[in-house]
């Protein structure tokens, strides 16, 4: 079986080699980058299955990496998780809104970091997405392809962003609650903050507009036909 690929990005060495060899020793192939310039290098030449990401580095930072590679389709499946000691909840959302799929304070255990990071490798091997296109209104959501037309153009959207519409689209109309979306979009084993899901949805509104997603205060979110 092939070994996963995974990226770590920091600008302590100390903590890739621990990092590393953590990771080596349960099955996964490891590569370096000392700050987001280098990874974003790295990232195209090994095409990676996860990032593991610091926030504060120097040349430049994390969440610029993260945009920059959530713009290149190569990278709309990978999965980007961000591992620093930033604790603020404005690093949180401004991690998410970048494109991140989890994101993790240091300091972290080991074991607890690695069942995190098989968690998320498990989830990228399966085909949650099975489903055909679905046509509502003015998309069509393709979910084989990975990607969206909406008024006649066509969006590639960052994995997260596209699975939460496409189950929110595939029960138009109804209540879904936030419950049921952490575990359909993120999974039961994967912990993310209590914002996660509002600024997913703060970013498909950004792309299609207001009307179509619906906040059910308390309870979910509702995606409307019109």
């Amino acid at each position: 079986m092939t070994k996963s690929k995974i990226l770590l990005v920091d600008d302590e060495p100390d903590v890739l080699e621990i990092l590393s060899y953590n990771l080596e020793n349960n099955g996964y192939k490891t590569f370096k980058a000392k700050d987001g310039k280098e990874a974003i290098e790295k990232a195209i030449k090994i095409l990676p299955e996860l990032i593991i990401m610091d926030v504060m580095m120097p040349n430049m930072d994390g969440i610029e990496a993260c945009e920059i590679l959530r713009k290149d389709p190569k990278f709309k499946n990978t999965i980007i998780m961000f591992l620093t000691a930033r604790a603020e909840e404005y690093s949180h959302i401004a991690a998410f809104q970048a494109g991140a799929d989890d994101y993790v304070t240091k300091p972290i255990k080991p074991k607890i970091l690695l069942s995190k990071v098989n968690a998320l490798l498990r989830r990228l091997n399966q085909d949650n997405i099975s489903e055909g296109p679905i046509e509502i209104g003015n998309f069509v959501i393709d979910a084989e392809k990975y990607n969206v037309l909406f008024n006649g153009k066509y969006f590639v959207l960052p994995r997260k962003e596209f699975e939460l519409l496409f189950l929110l689209a595939s029960k138009a109309d109804k209540v879904v609650k936030r419950e049921m979306i952490m575990e359909r979009v993120w999974g039961s084993e994967v912990i993310v903050g209590e914002r996660t899901i509002d600024v997913h949805i703060r970013k498909l509104r950004e792309k299609f507009g207001d009307n179509y997603f619906k906040t059910i205060k308390g309870v979910g979110y509702k995606f409307a036909k019109s």
